[in-house]
């Protein structure tokens, strides 16, 4: 890992220099560059033994019997929709604050979305609301509730609302690898989940995402999705099953996932090393840091505060050349590729306010000592100019 002490980014600007504090530094190693050489070397370059390797250890990490690798966290969520039954009509309810990724693909799959509000809280989709829809239609088919920042869902409760509807359950787990409930890691709680691989995320590919689940049927029918619906028997020939696409992934990107798995622990230790130091240094300024409720393991793939000053805030940490960013300043339902969507109608109050107020600040494992004193000493800055003024 890069030495906190000596990995603050310089820019040069009119003539001197600054120190810049990234919100995103993917910690490539040296053992990653290796592999990939490796691959190159070796000349297979697309879907191979490399990305076998790959699923089969990212299976073994989150205790799942499978692990099918794709191209992206959506193609992802895409071919497990599709594995998992989604047809016309159905209705696949999910979580209005996320990234649009995990609508579109219900959409793409030829579902409609559903929203229920999130706990203001967690950021996760709030059981209450999620029993009440799903009470109030006869059309929903499954719930995708998203490990949202890297604290996973309250799966307990919503795996058994899931049971006494008969839904499906798949965990958008692209933002969470390596969360827990009670010691059990994301990945294994609903009928399927899905991950992502993209450079900000706790582990990357460049590009890329896993389906893990336990079900033979499920990882079957994902395999075959991915690989232009070649069956089992054919997977590198010209015998088409049934419609799929080209979703597989690389085997130089397989090559650097296997590395950042092995680092996986590692990195996460770094996110929430930065977390509790923020926790501590921000406990007296008016903002929210996140929650851990008891028995959940936070991986901190974003350190996200909520404060009523969010755009002052913003605008003094960009002046002392901090990057933060807004995850996420518009509800997927108030997006305007969902204006003609009816379910986007919805009234979701808790997911519209925290649009309004939250506000990621920099938490990736190659933040320097110096780099964590400058987010909190701007903070504390910020507020200790507002009540002056």
């Amino acid at each position: 890992m890069t030495d906190r002490k000596t990995s603050a980014r310089t820019e040069r600007t009119a003539g001197s220099e600054r120190e810049s504090v990234p919100i995103a530094d993917p910690a490539l190693s040296r053992a990653a560059i290796d592999r990939v050489e490796s691959v190159l070397t070796g000349g297979s370059l697309a879907d191979g033994p490399e990305v076998r390797a790959f699923e089969c250890e990212f299976a073994t990490y989150c205790t799942t019997e499978h692990a099918v690798a794709t191209s992206n966290g959506t193609t992802a969520l895409h071919a497990a929709l599709e594995a998992l039954g989604v047809e016309e009509g159905d209705a696949v309810l999910t979580s209005p604050f996320s990234f649009i990724a995990s609508a579109n693909a219900i959409r793409l799959a030829g579902g409609t979305p559903v929203f229920a509000d999130i706990d203001p809280d967690t950021y996760t989709l709030d059981p209450d609301a999620v029993e009440r829809v799903v009470t109030d239609r006869d059309d929903i088919v499954g719930l995708l509730p998203v490990h949202l920042y890297g604290l996973p869902a309250p799966m307990p409760a919503l795996c058994e609302i899931a049971a006494e509807h008969d839904l499906f359950v798949l965990e958008d787990a692209c933002q969470a690898h390596g969360a827990m409930i009670d010691r059990i890691r994301v990945g294994g709680f609903g009928d399927a989940a899905c991950f992502s691989f993209y450079p900000t995320k706790n582990m990357t590919t460049g590009e890329g995402g896993m389906v893990t689940t336990d079900r033979d049927d499920v990882a079957a029918a994902v395999e075959r999705y991915v690989n232009h619906g070649r069956g089992a028997d054919d997977a590198g020939g010209y015998d088409h099953v049934e419609l799929g696409h080209n979703y597989r992934m690389t085997s130089l990107a397989a090559a650097i996932g296997r590395a950042q798995l092995d680092r996986l622990p590692e990195l996460n230790d770094a996110r929430r090393e930065t977390a509790a130091y923020y926790d501590d240094r921000l406990a007296t300024v008016p903002v929210e840091t996140p929650t851990e409720p008891d028995g959940y393991r936070h991986v901190y793939h974003q350190y996200t505060i909520r404060t009523d000053d969010r755009d002052g805030l913003e605008a003094t940490l960009a002046d002392r050349n901090i990057e933060t960013a807004i995850y996420y300043d518009t509800p997927i339902h108030r997006q305007p590729a969902y204006e003609t969507i009816s379910t986007a109608a919805a009234s979701l109050p808790r997911s519209e306010q925290a649009a309004d107020a939250v506000l990621s600040l920099p938490v990736h494992p190659t933040l320097s000592e110096d780099d964590r004193q400058a987010v909190v000493e701007a903070i504390h800055d910020h507020f200790s100019q507002s009540e002056s003024s």
